[in-house]
């Protein structure tokens, strides 16, 4: 019998590029069956995600979190006045920033855009066969360096997102992000392990996986701007810590799946329904990233809250 193992202790291996398999869905799917992941090196447009990374790092200044007289763009966190805010109020919905923060990244046209890139939707439409709903829920992480933040713990995406577990979730930070400064790292393999029990933990989703000592090892990478990485709903995964405690940390989390299978409600939500759409929306140039999910038949389904804390066989 395995045994349960601190996931602070289990090695790191270099991510695999499949930027070379893009094109054969055939190969990635193979590939992905067998790590749990697909990583792309420079599959979004450097300047358009950079481009976002502006929009949110002005987000941040604007409410007095970056050290004065800095680039917006190097994103040099302004640590004591961030110190300041409430921490509970900064703890809003794992975002990293409290509510009013958050709404004004979730008015960002571009913020959401990004998810429709066509090169995210050519790379899901081949791992799911068409049908490719992009889920409107969108997620950013703010992550500004200071005494109370806490690196989301290790989980899977299935145990918030529910409806469907044939889901691929598209990480990338907005923004070069190496190691140290705490990006996702995936566990390689641990799909195959089915899904898992939790117990409640810091950060953000507040609920931590139970990981058996099954040899597996967290995947990790020096990230660009551009850089994609992938995973299905199983896969376990995780944020690091930002170390050198300097920098504002951006990233976002998109997520797939055919528009033919189950999907809840909070799916088709703002995320944490910091606004309403019609709030989001206001002053919007771009109709057709407004409501359009509501031209697909969804198989709209609840949520089970009793599902986050199922109690399996631990190992």
């Amino acid at each position: 019998m395995t045994t349960v193992t601190d996931s602070t202790q289990i090695p790191s291996v270099e991510l695999t590029d499949s930027t070379p398999l893009l094109g054969d869905p055939r190969r990635l799917l193979e590939r992905a069956g067998q790590d749990g992941y697909l990583f792309f090196r420079g599959l979004l447009d450097r300047d358009k995600v950079l481009d976002v990374r502006r929009q949110i790092m002005h987000v941040v200044a604007d409410h007095g979190w970056l050290k004065p007289g800095t680039d917006v763009m190097d994103g040099v966190a302004d640590t004591a006045a961030f110190d300041r805010v409430d921490p509970v109020a900064a703890a809003f919905c794992g975002t990293g920033v409290p509510r009013e923060a958050y709404q004004d990244v979730y008015r960002i046209q571009d913020f959401h855009g990004i998810g429709h890139d066509r090169a995210l939707l050519d790379l899901y439409d081949g791992l799911l066969g068409g049908r490719v709903l992009r889920q409107p829920l969108s997620i950013a992480r703010v992550m500004v360096p200071g005494r109370g933040s806490s690196p989301t713990p290790a989980h899977q995406d299935f145990i918030h997102i529910q409806g469907t577990k044939n889901v691929w979730t598209a990480w990338f930070p907005l923004g070069d992000c190496p190691v140290e400064l705490g990006g996702l790292t995936v566990l390689v393999g641990s799909h195959a392990d089915g899904l898992l029990t939790y117990h409640a933990a810091q950060g953000a989703g507040e609920l931590e996986a139970y990981i058996c000592n099954s040899g597996y090892n967290w995947g990790v990478a020096d990230f660009r701007a551009g850089d994609v990485l992938t995973f299905t709903s199983l896969t376990v995964h995780r944020s690091q810590p930002n170390t050198p405690g300097e920098q504002v940390r951006l990233s976002v989390d998109m997520r797939y799946q055919r528009d033919d299978e189950p999907i809840t409600y909070g799916a088709i939500s703002p995320h944490c329904n910091v606004l309403s759409w019609d709030e989001v929306y206001e002053g919007w140039t771009d109709e057709n990233l407004q409501y359009y999910w509501s031209d697909h038949d969804l198989q709209l389904v609840g949520y089970d809250e009793e599902l986050r804390w199922q109690k399996h066989k631990i190992c």
